[in-house]
């Protein structure tokens, strides 16, 4: 008859619990994946089923109990490796949504927000309208496919019981301020348009001073704003299929940092 001894039941666990916690904090903060509309339970379900697809590549000889100091120290350790693959992809959605309020408040539609579920506040509908669109791009592009392997891979060169640095959480700071850069890159064309729409508009009020500006003004704004948008759509792609690579690149290097590898 088989049994099963305390030791063994404890090292079964432990092989199991500690990738399930890594894999659920990653998840807590992945944009795709693990955002508010995702249902808590079934964020659980998939880091159950990808906590037991890694098992197969981790190291079997692990003596740690999970209830000791070690076990807790080796968990935290994991929901600060997954933390910080999650935090430093969910900066390209951050940066995409600064972009869409930068170009809303040039359009005039800053006063125009809907409930966004996602992020639980009030949203600007242009900011809300980019998330979406970048959602749908990377979704596309098996963004979530590089994540997931990308964590994968973290359990190779990031065995479990490695101690904990503040090399990582360092990295994330500095890469949290390419979020202002590329959101300004990425509502620079529209700003551009409407710059030089609003001079116009300036120029046309001064020539003519009985021009009824506010009649007029508002459309133009409008109008060229939706315009430049439109045709900035087709090189959106491109611009955010290198910033989710540098960002899941960065992930990686900040889950080494954190590890203190």
């Amino acid at each position: 008859m088989y049994t099963i001894s305390s030791t063994d039941l404890d090292a079964m666990l432990a092989l199991f619990f500690f990738p399930f916690v890594r894999i659920l904090a990653w998840l807590s903060l992945d944009p795709l994946l693990g955002n508010r509309a995702v249902p808590a339970r079934a964020r659980v379900i998939l880091a159950m089923a990808l906590a037991v697809a890694v098992i197969p590549i981790l190291p079997t000889d692990t003596s740690v109990r999970l209830a000791s100091g070690d076990g807790i120290l080796i968990l935290l350790q994991q929901i600060a490796i997954g933390t910080a693959l999650g935090f430093s992809v969910r900066i390209v959605f951050s940066a995409v949504e600064f972009a869409g309020q930068l170009i809303g408040l040039q359009m005039g539609l800053s006063f125009a927000t809907l409930f966004d579920p996602i992020n639980g506040a009030q949203t600007q509908v242009v900011a809300q309208f980019l998330v979406l669109t970048a959602t749908l791009i990377l979704f596309a592009f098996n963004g979530h496919h590089m994540v997931i392997v990308a964590l994968a891979q973290s359990f190779q060169e990031i065995p479990i019981g490695a101690t904990l640095s503040a090399g990582g959480f360092a990295m994330l700071v500095h890469w949290g301020e390419t979020l202002f850069a590329v959101g300004l890159h990425i509502s620079l064309p529209v700003t551009a348009a409407l710059l030089a729409t609003n001079l116009t508009i300036g120029m046309m009020s001064r020539a003519s001073p009985q021009l009824n500006i506010f009649a007029i003004g508002f459309p133009l704004t409008l109008g060229a704003g939706f315009l430049v948008l439109y045709l900035m759509l087709a090189y959106l792609p491109a611009r955010l299929d290198r910033f989710w690579m540098q960002a899941v690149e960065m992930g990686a290097n900040a889950m080494r940092g954190v590890a203190g590898f």
